[in-house]
């Protein structure tokens, strides 16, 4: 059974306020590990801490931070180090997608992507890393199967997923020495807020995901199998099914991606932002 792998673990979440990052909170609890729960909203971190203590499990570290400032993740892994005694497992889970056709995005869109997804996961690893050597412990990418293969209205998003894929595969044999675990989790469509935020960064509650609902996978699902892969050390876990269907597309048949795309841009199936007219 995965829980027991993570009982009594340290384990410092980011972007633990909604979705993912959410239900990773709520089950590491249940599974009675050692949290520490960072995101931007801090009113958000503190309700979810609450609803964890009230159901009977230990209350998480709360720190605030943002990914995309220089500091905030050292002082999170400082408390959660503070408050645990170690730091066993990180799980860089902070990001958001910016998605519009190339012509109409900017030289900013596309810095403000890397700064959150691909910076901001940097700072995470780099912030823990020196107790992640120290317990010989695990560190978690939270990738996307966007950094497999990309569709027409998505660039910077999957821009951002294939650079944490390459950093990913990169570093699991380097830090591997160091007694340290690399785990890349690709996830499919699964049941969260990252389409309902903008190309900014702010949620927008009352838009629709436009992605069928068949086709996306509950949360806690994802979430247990996300669990199941960091327990056993996976290097890689492809989540959804359709998730691994488009992966052994793209290995072995990509020039069917490719058709797909064509006719996704002729007919302007690119993805909008929420809230948008185009």
């Amino acid at each position: 059974m995965w829980a027991s792998f993570f009982r009594s673990k340290s384990i410092l979440i980011t972007g633990a306020s909604s979705g993912i990052g959410e239900e990773l909170a709520l089950q590491l609890a249940a599974a009675d590990a050692h949290l520490t729960l960072t995101a931007r909203r801090r009113e958000l971190l503190d309700a979810l801490a609450r609803r964890i203590s009230n159901s009977g499990h230990e209350t998480p570290l709360v720190v605030p931070a943002d990914v995309t400032r220089d500091g905030d993740l050292e002082n999170a892994v400082r408390e959660a180090a503070r408050a645990h005694g170690k730091l066993d497992i990180v799980i860089a889970n902070a990001g958001f997608g910016i998605v519009g056709p190339f012509s109409r995005l900017t030289l900013d869109d596309y810095r403000r992507q890397f700064e959150t997804n691909v910076f901001g996961l940097l700072r995470t690893l780099y912030a823990g890393l020196p107790e992640i050597q120290k317990s010989h412990g695990h560190l978690v990418l939270i990738g996307s199967v966007a950094g497999w293969g990309s569709t027409p209205g998505a660039s910077p998003y999957a821009m951002s997923k294939f650079a944490v894929r390459a950093l990913a595969n990169a570093i699991t044999p380097e830090l591997a020495g160091d007694g340290v675990t690399v785990t890349l989790i690709s996830p499919g469509f699964v049941a969260s807020n990252i389409r309902r935020v903008d190309n900014r960064g702010t949620f927008h509650s009352e838009a629709g995901d436009p992605i069928p609902p068949w086709l996306v996978m509950p949360t806690s699902a994802a979430v247990r199998q996300i669990l199941r892969a960091v327990a056993r050390g996976k290097r890689e876990a492809v989540i959804t099914g359709h998730g691994k269907a488009l992966v052994l597309i793209e290995r072995f048949a990509p020039w069917l991606i490719r058709a797909a795309g064509r006719r996704m841009a002729t007919r302007g199936g690119h993805r909008t932002e929420p809230g948008s007219r185009t």
